[in-house]
């Protein structure tokens, strides 16, 4: 069974068409939502995490329909959004118990998750800092920590690493691609950098809120007869290499 399933989906904001007939099936590992912006992956993720209802089509999630299901759909994902969403003034501890508050979870399972997350990133020992005295890439990991206190089905990343140094943005999208071989989880990553999908399961290609393509980078390229992902892409979308 898929994990994340779209079917025929669309939604406009008044005379925008921001998603055409959007559909696919991701049953698990690592998913890259390619495009530029404007393409759409933003207004998929509001979809997918309850902020709207589509105008048309149907998505489930772990085999809960979000429409008549929404806070069973809520319980199977985990979110880093693209602006930071961290309360900087606490500790990292205080932002992630909070969450777990939020979600319903015990306190000693909020504890257990807390410590095996953090511990797994490397930020263990920041557990009492406040948040604001990290850097910008270990906030991002605490924010990917929070996501994964529920262990979530569907993980959604959107643009997780805008405003990363590249070392810090090689190593969180390092670390996402070995959860998804590690755990029975399903990623969907929306990014407009090339070099972030060129390792994925699955690539989904958006553009003007249309799915241009879908598959891995080798079958992109060949469709399109190229010989990158990025040369794909700009086929695809029929973007020049200059602009």
């Amino acid at each position: 069974m898929s994990i994340l399933s779209i079917k025929s989906v669309s939604k406009s904001y008044g005379d925008v068409r921001a998603l055409n007939d959007v559909s696919f099936e991701h049953s698990g590992g690592f998913c890259a939502l390619l495009g530029q912006n404007g393409a759409g992956k933003s207004t998929l993720f509001q979809l997918l995490t309850g902020l709207f209802l589509p105008d048309e089509g149907e998505i489930t999630i772990a085999g809960k329909n979000l429409k008549t299901q929404i806070v069973e759909v809520l319980s199977e994902i985990g979110v880093v959004f693209q602006q930071p969403s961290l309360d900087l003034d606490m500790t990292v501890e205080a932002n992630l118990l909070f969450h777990g508050r939020l979600r319903g979870m015990k306190k000693e399972t909020m504890g257990l998750r807390i410590e095996e997350e953090l511990t797994r990133l490397g930020l263990i020992d920041d557990l009492k800092r406040p948040c604001r005295a990290l850097s910008g890439g270990n906030r991002r990991k605490v924010e990917l920590a929070r996501a994964l206190m529920g262990n979530p089905r569907l993980l959604l990343m959107d643009e997780a690493t805008v405003g990363l140094d590249p070392a810090s943005r090689d190593s969180l999208v390092k670390y996402v691609y070995e959860l998804c071989g590690e755990r029975s989880m399903a990623t969907l990553w929306a990014t407009h950098l090339v070099d972030e999908a060129e390792n994925a399961d699955q690539i989904l290609v958006l553009d003007k809120g249309r799915q241009k393509a879908e598959g891995t980078a080798h079958e992109l390229a060949e469709q399109s007869g190229q010989t990158s992902l990025l040369d794909a892409f700009l086929a695809i979308t029929e973007k020049e290499k200059d602009a």
